[in-house]
């Protein structure tokens, strides 16, 4: 629905009746006012029917109710901050995992360039140790030698030729040489003649032996004479001499396998000659022997068959014609009645080559078999080596699988070395098997048909088409690196052909997107050259499946752009990134993408890429990208692809200054999408590195400079950080530049610090002074950039600006980063003298101004802004806090920000650096200053806690830099790293959250339906919560800091407590468990203001937002181990500094995933979550800061905010700022603590301000619908803390200054209180009661009188901290039943209390403490050690100076403050002997401070405020103690020295509340005066010799939580003799009484 508009043109609200009179009333009958204009005088039933919330829907919102719109909703659904960049920070992994696991290419690649054929058959001649059967095995090369003919060396040259052709079909390109019956002189000749014409190439000896004897034992085979009268034995060791290596052996002989057995032992024999010639001479030409592979036709005592149906040379017809003795085969071993005889074998038609033929259809089945039965059996490197090396051992190892499986059936067992598996029993053979069945049961009807000249149909083997299913169905149940699809070596063979070819593309491509080890693997199979020749196809179908498969090589192997450039291929996809080229698929932007992608690879790294890609066409493709609306991935990739274009050439980027390409990707700006943000940064950064110096290329690089400036406020860390990157380029580009921007800006840090201590003004950031430097540098990113940015100076010292502000970003590796670019500046300006001399002496002055401001600075004592009468104060900077962000890094959101000041009227308060600053607003009539003040301005602060600083979670891939090895400038980028992991890791499946059946999946869906099951579960429970009381209690959850914020999980049982500076604790509720316990990061002296939930319905996250501005998100919050920081960003750059009390606040919304925030400025900004950017801005109309935010959660464009004059404010998101606010009302008059929306329910929309009106309203009236006040039964001057409005129950809840919690129906009906239950033992029986119920212990627990606890037998130890006149009726009962006790100091009243007290305890014989708790803080225990020890010598005299503003206008709960604390002084050095003392009362009165805020009449002071201490310790050393109470506007300070023969020692503390506040020790040694020298005198004189070193405080774990108090107690369990007893404590109550004596009577007294 879509609001009225009831403002006019101005803004200002029409007449209320007018807009009232716009409305039915029958629609708004529960929109009646309660506040004074008309109550309503409704019966009884009609306020219960109130309290349980039987109203209509508010604000004319009944259509969010309906189921329609509910679904809707409901499908939805989104959580953020959980895509890939969260999860990675736009880190990439480490991409060695993108490689290939084995190096793919053949490095090493060897060819057969030679072959010899030897042949010693020796026709008609059997040997002497051969029996052949009879009939036996004939055919040699399917040529029967026993055929009679002229000559017998007519059928050896038949059968050498034979033999030739049949390797020929093999390897058309090695040179074969016949060598038919040879002699042994011969065999040596062509064996060296091939070994010395091939190089260091492969050569092949293929030996038939079947006309000479069997291989000796030893491994020889025989030759012939020259004249053929006997056999000759060649010796393997002179056969390896004369071929070498690499070689490669074929032995077709019975007993072969001998051959093989002794091979091995003469290559070792070879090498260990070779090693002896070259230990005579190194530089001696040695032959090599290494690489050699052999193939035996049978094992060592094996027989070849001797089949008449089989060649005689079976071994040879397997290795080089396995389709023609597979058709054989089959036929003689099939069962079944074939009807083709043997003879008919060789009628089957078609040629090898020919895949379409029948033969050539059963190569092609066979070679893929046999290829993938090698892929599936061997390990990677023997595939790669056998297969993919070289053509011809592929070829042969290939039929040798065939040989294997056919031989061993005839008992012949081939054997090879290398030796492979057995595979004869492999499943695809049954493929085979049936292929080839196929083929012949169709040859009788091809015969008959050949015979009658008819044509046939061949009916073509169904193979990869089974094959190809088969793959696809392996893909589709999940592939995996451990179970690899066997079909993908016939996936390659597939590619061969036309038919099958796009869907073995498309099921490949499916393949290759499981990930880098699916693209190493096809690689190492040989996908390689089959793409890569794909490249010159021009069918169009095969385009968008070729740019995914190149898109995945190029993204696991780079290298591959070599390919690409070589062979052209480049054109390709830029011909196809044309947007002119339309691709026949529906996403043509995403296969454009990865286009983008794979000339971005081309161009990456690669000069030539570069060159052959620059060109017109690249640049109008990719600029046209850029505005592509509907695919990000498409516009991120154009950007990449121009910045890897113009990476280091010159060319390219004069090419885009011509196009004003630079300028198009600077509009990606403000892109929605954070990946297409970072990529333009990322190109551009690569475009301003321009070598050439000119003042025009200044210009250019102003100007995108100026452009980009705006993403310093990008929400996202990726995009910061390449800003961060392009930034550190414009400092390398300008070096001598920034040092002097830095000098600079030093110069005005001392104007600012001169001003601040001249005229008193504590809040520099915000006086006109630091307002006109820091807004003249915000101004430079508006306007006209070629007027603004005409000075480089200028655009310097912006960029500066900007580095600082980065320095404190809530990333912490962004901020690591940005200040090794600071100081990698001041080094640059240090290395050079005139430079150096500036920045050394400006660093002194600001030293110097700093130490003299802080001299002067007040205390702060709140983290809210200070009441009128209470200067506020920034935060100080710590010791050890460098020059080079000063101001920065402390002081966070003040140094980008127009301050208020600067632009404050002549007469306003913020004119005035003398004036605190004060909260401004349109004029109220006579409305006093406390009511726009916030209710919790005076609670104290955790000031002085000794709780551990816990440790800010950082994100998963942060990385702290080494101090030893600073990062090198410019800033290394690693989006493209990042970037390209997408193309490496599965798209076309889900993620695995959306994987039905994964872990994620299910943890999911349970987590839904748990949801589901809570909100079902409880929604009867709304129609009681405004009848019955919330007083059941579910427990007491101990913190360690007093909790600021708390907020709980929806559905979990998670309760998030914030405290008021940087700690989270996370708590499950239900178990009082504390789960997690980490600090937020937010700098000193900001706090965390808001903390939520998101993503509520599935794994939440935390947010938080602190009062710097900044907001951090956290997953795994409820584990402090694994929580890790999300994301972070500043949400407002436009606060006021946390030093004067800024404060943010903010409402998320799940639904439409905005965040809306706000804060002490006239702002509010929109965050839109899914993109990271600020959507929009809308102005709040009104200078008073926001102090509460609320909105429309369901449809989310409603946004309501309460203001500190009590105004309410709502505004529409839809409109623009002119018109934004549609709603302003005034009738609450204070602050407003809560404002907030429902999001069930009735949508009630309620407000509270800090005087207890909570006020009802309806978006479509003018005032308020009901009125109830809180604080009627409150106590007087209470102030409404805390308003909470459940989301679906009709009941409300207020937390008051009086500790007070009260639960409300809607009708205005209180429920019940709550008070809260800290103790069992108080005076009111009641509340004791209470008490108990509460803790869940029996009701004789609760003790309403000190002798009902004494009297408890379980009561082991009695502690008394009540105001110390009640000290000794509370103790004394405790001592007569005998119990331990520890009593808060003073011990009594007077001494007379305490020595009654002591003397009773010495009697009951009960162990006793005081709480002088000082004496136990760790820096107390080192002087004391140090004391000791005898360090020091000889203690000569101590000084101690104390000064404590607190008592000024102290707390009302301190009115009993008693004396200092010097306990601690007198028990490290000794009691005093006697001493004299002075005391005054320089401020005779004294105000007390309200919780309300306002002081009390003065009260006469009773002790004294100014305290002289002078005496003589036990020792002999002298003493002087002096303590005053200045005003507060003087810092508190305490000062201890210890002087010593030795040396001496120094502690010191910001407050005299050393039992409260961890004090630091320093150390120093004096020159022996003994054996001093003048120059050692002089040096001291002079202060230029020994220096304060600071010690080194350990302190215990438990006092890392507890402190001195902690450490009281744990000496009273452990450590007796170290207590202060009541004993002690009466000692402590006579030095008391007499310094009172002294300083009255004017004598020297002593307390012994």
């Amino acid at each position: 629905m879509s609001l009225p508009a009831i403002n006019n043109a101005n803004g200002e609200e029409e007449d209320s009746d007018n807009e009232f009179r716009r409305f039915n009333t029958t629609e708004l009958r529960q929109a009646l006012s309660e506040d004074g204009e008309g109550k309503r005088n409704e019966d009884r039933d009609s306020e219960e029917r109130e309290d349980v919330g039987g109203w209509e829907v508010r604000h004319g919102w009944e259509e969010q109710g309906r189921e329609e719109y509910l679904g809707w909703l409901n499908n939805s659904f989104y959580i953020y901050y959980t895509d890939k960049r969260h999860e990675t920070e736009g880190l990439p992994r480490d991409n060695e995992h993108l490689r290939p696991a084995e190096e793919w290419r053949m490095r090493d690649r060897l060819k057969t360039v030679s072959a010899a054929l030897a042949l010693c058959l020796n026709i008609g001649v059997d040997p002497p140790d051969v029996i052949k059967t009879n009939p036996t095995a004939k055919l040699e090369c399917w040529i029967d030698p026993t055929i009679p003919t002229t000559f017998n060396s007519k059928t050896m040259e038949m059968i050498g030729k034979k033999l030739q052709e049949q390797y020929e079909s093999l390897s058309i390109r090695t040179r074969y040489k016949q060598y038919l019956d040879p002699s042994v002189e011969e065999t040596r000749k062509f064996c060296q003649s091939q070994r010395r014409n091939a190089k260091d190439e492969r050569v092949m000896f293929h030996y038939n032996g079947h006309g000479v004897p069997l291989p000796t034992d030893s491994g020889e085979i025989w030759v012939f004479n020259k004249n053929y009268t006997q056999y000759i034995p060649i010796s393997l060791f002179d056969l390896q001499s004369w071929l070498g290596a690499p070689s490669l052996y074929v032995f077709d002989a019975s007993h072969a396998g001998q051959i093989l057995a002794n091979f091995p032992r003469f290559i070792q024999k070879h090498e260990a000659e070779n090693e002896a010639q070259k230990k005579k001479n190194p530089d001696a030409q040695l032959q090599f022997y290494g690489d050699n592979t052999l193939l035996a036709a049978c094992d060592r005592k094996e027989e070849l068959p001797t089949n008449p149906d089989l060649p005689a040379d079976m071994f040879t017809c397997c290795l080089t014609t396995p389709v023609e003795i597979s058709l054989r085969h089959h036929v003689l071993q099939n069962p079944l009645t074939i009807s083709v005889t043997l003879k008919e074998l060789s009628r089957m038609p078609g040629k090898l080559q020919e895949r379409r033929s029948p033969l050539g259809e059963l190569n092609w089945i066979f070679t893929a078999i046999t290829d993938t039965i090698a892929w599936s059996s061997f390990d990677g490197d023997m595939f790669k080596k056998l297969f993919r090396q070289d053509l011809m051992v592929a070829a042969l190892f290939r039929n040798f699988l065939l040989a294997k499986r056919i031989l061993r059936i005839y008992e012949c067992h081939p054997q090879s070395i290398p030796r492979l598996p057995d595979t004869h029993n492999h499943p695809l053979w049954q493929s085979w098997d049936t292929a080839v069945d196929l083929s012949i049961r169709q040859l009788p009807a091809i015969i008959e048909a050949d015979e009658n000249g008819e044509p046939y149909e061949y009916l073509h083997s169904d193979f990869f088409t089974n094959q190809l299913t088969a793959f696809e169905k392996n893909l589709a149940g999940g592939a995996s690196p451990e179970k690899p699809p066997e079909q993908l070596p016939i996936v390659l063979q597939v590619l061969l052909s036309q038919v099958h070819r796009l869907r073995a593309l498309i099921l490949l491509s499916r393949f290759l997107d499981l990930g880098p080890w699916a693209v190493d693997m096809a690689l190492r199979i040989g996908i390689f050259p089959y793409v890569l020749k794909l490249l010159q196809s021009a069918a169009p179908e095969l385009k968008p499946v070729m740019i995914f498969i190149w898109a995945r090589i190029l993204a696991v192997d780079p290298r591959c752009q070599v390919d690409l450039i070589k062979d052209s291929g480049f054109q390709y996809f830029v011909n196809l990134l044309n947007p002119a080229f339309v691709l026949p698929v529906s996403n043509n932007s995403e296969h454009r993408a990865m286009c983008a992608f794979i000339v971005a690879m081309i161009c990456r790294g690669y000069s030539q890429g570069q060159n052959v890609c620059l060109n017109a066409e690249l640049y109008n493709s990719c600029v046209t990208h850029l505005r592509d609306p509907d695919n990000p991935l498409l516009r991120q990739w154009s950007c990449l692809c121009l910045g890897m274009l113009w990476n280091k050439h010159p060319e390219a980027k004069l090419e885009a200054i011509q196009l004003k390409a630079h300028l198009h990707v600077c509009e990606m700006a403000r892109d929605p999408v954070p990946e297409v943000r970072a990529a333009a940064l990322h190109a551009l950064t690569m475009f301003i590195y321009i070598a050439e110096e000119a003042p025009a290329v200044d210009e250019i690089i102003f100007e995108v400079v100026w452009r980009v400036s705006a993403m310093r406020h990008d929400g996202n860390v990726m995009v910061r950080r390449e800003l961060l990157a392009l930034f550190s380029k414009l400092v390398t580009r300008y070096p001598a530049k920034f040092p002097v921007a830095a000098i600079d800006h030093l110069a005005h840090e001392i104007d600012l610090l001169r001003d601040s201590v001249m005229h008193g003004r504590h809040d520099n950031p915000n006086h006109a002074l630091a307002a006109k430097y820091y807004v003249e540098q915000e101004d430079l990113v508006k306007g006209d950039p070629l007027r603004r940015f005409r000075s480089d100076t200028t655009m310097v010292g912006a960029v500066w600006l900007f580095l600082q502000i980065l320095t404190s970003d809530p990333h912490p590796g962004l901020a690591q980063h940005a200040q090794a670019i600071i100081d990698h500046v001041y080094q640059k300006g240090l290395s050079t003298p005139t430079v150096g001399r500036i920045l050394i002496t400006n660093k002194g002055k600001v030293e110097s101004l700093i130490r003299m401001r802080d001299a002067n600075l007040p205390k702060v004592a709140s983290p809210y802004p200070a009441p009128t009468h209470v200067p506020t104060t920034p935060p100080v900077l710590s010791k050890n806090e460098s020059y080079l962000s000063i101001g920065i890094r402390k002081v966070v959101g003040a140094f980008n920000q127009k301050s208020e000041s600067a632009s404050a009227p002549q007469g306003s308060a913020a004119s005035d650096g003398n004036q605190p600053r004060q909260l401004r607003g349109p004029p109220r009539a006579h409305m006093p200053n406390e009511w726009v003040r916030p209710p919790n301005e005076h609670d104290q602060a955790s000031v002085g806690t000794t709780l551990p600083k816990r440790k800010a979670p950082k994100p998963r891939r942060y990385k702290l830099h080494d101090p030893h090895n600073p990062p090198t400038l410019p800033v290394k980028s690693h989006f493209f790293e990042w970037a390209l992991e997408y193309f490496a890791e599965p798209q076309m499946k889900p993620g695995e959250h959306d994987e039905p059946g994964s872990s994620d999946y299910n943890l999911r869906l349970w987590r839904r339906n748990r949801n589901e099951k809570i909100l079902e579960s409880t929604q009867p429970l709304k129609t009681v919560a405004a009848r019955e009381k919330w007083d059941v209690p579910k427990g007491m959850l101990q913190a360690q800091s007093a909790p600021m914020k708390i907020t709980f999980h929806q559905f979990e049982d998670h309760l998030v407590a914030t405290d008021d500076k940087d700690s989270v604790l996370i708590w499950d509720f239900e178990k009082h468990q504390l789960l997690s316990h980490f600090s937020n990061g937010n700098p000193p002296c900001s706090r965390i203001e808001e903390a939520r939930f998101i993503n509520e319905d599935d794994a939440a996250l935390l947010i938080t937002g602190a009062s710097d501005g900044t907001i951090r998100i956290f997953r795994n919050y409820d584990d402090t181990a694994d929580v890790e920081l999300v994301g972070g960003f500043r949400a407002l750059w436009n606060l006021e500094s946390e030093a004067t009390g800024g404060r943010l606040v903010f409402d998320w919304q799940q639904g439409q995933g905005k965040l809306i925030v706000a804060g002490d400025k006239k702002v509010f900004n929109i965050w839109n979550s899914a993109a990271e950017i600020y959507s929009a801005t809308f102005r709040s109309r009104t200078t008073f800061p926001c102090t509460s935010l609320t909105s429309d959660a369901v449809a989310g464009n409603i946004f309501v905010a309460g203001f500190a004059d009590g105004a309410v404010r709502a505004y529409d998101m839809r409109c623009s700022d002119r018109s934004a606010m549609f709603k302003s009302w005034h009738q609450c008059k204070q602050w407003i603590t809560d404002v907030h929306l429902q999001r069930g329910g009735n949508r009630e929309l309620i407000c509270g301000s800090r005087n207890g009106e909570v006020r009802f309203w309806d978006l479509r009236m003018p005032q308020s619908l009901r009125l109830i006040n809180t604080l009627q039964e409150s106590p007087l001057n209470s102030t409404l803390r805390t308003l909470s409005l459940h989301e679906h129950a009709p009941v409300f809840a207020t937390g008051t200054s009086a500790h007070e919690i009260s639960i409300y129906s809607l009708g205005g009906r209180k429920i019940n209180t709550l008070e809260p239950y800290n103790t069992l033992g108080t005076s009111n029986p009641d509340s004791a009661a209470r008490a108990a119920a509460f803790h869940q212990v029996p009701e004789s627990k609760a003790y309403s009188k000190p002798e009902d606890m004494a009297a408890d037998k379980d009561v082991d130890m009695v502690v008394v901290s009540v105001k110390v006149n009640l000290h000794h009726r509370l103790t004394m009962p405790a001592l007569k039943a005998k119990k331990d006790v520890f009593v808060e100091w003073p011990l009594g009243n007077d001494l007379s209390e305490a020595e009654e007290l002591a003397s009773l305890a010495r009697k009951q014989g009960v162990k006793t403490s005081v709480g002088l708790q000082a004496r136990f803080q760790p820096s107390m225990v080192k002087v004391k050690e140090i004391v000791d020890s005898g360090a020091l010598g000889r203690i000569v005299s101590t000084t101690v100076f104390g000064a404590d503003n607190l008592l000024d206008a102290m707390p009302a709960r301190l009115k009993y403050f008693n004396n200092p604390d010097v306990d601690p002084i007198l028990h490290i050095l000794g009691e005093l002997s006697s001493l004299n003392a002075t005391t005054s009362i320089a401020n005779p009165n004294v105000t007390f401070l309200s919780p309300d805020g306002t002081l009390s009449d003065p009260v006469p002071r009773n002790d004294p405020d100014n305290v002289i201490i002078q005496g003589t310790l036990i020792s002999g050393a002298t003493l002087k103690f002096q303590f005053v109470m200045p005003p507060s506007s003087t810092p508190s300070t305490f000062s201890w020295l210890i002087y010593g023969e030795k040396g001496a020692l120094k502690v010191e503390n910001k407050s005299c509340a050393v039992q409260m506040m961890e004090a630091k020790v320093f150390e120093t040694e004096l020159p022996d005066s003994s054996a001093a020298s003048a120059k050692a005198l002089h040096e001291v004189f002079n202060r230029t010799g020994p220096q304060w070193k600071e010690v080194d405080v350990e302190k215990k774990e438990l006092n890392k939580f507890f402190g001195g108090i902690g450490a009281a107690y744990e000496a009273f369990v452990n450590n007796p003799e170290e207590l202060v007893t009541f004993d002690d404590a009466v000692l402590r109550h006579r030095m008391v009484k007499v310094i009172k004596k002294s300083a009255k009577e004017g004598t020297r007294e002593s307390y012994f």
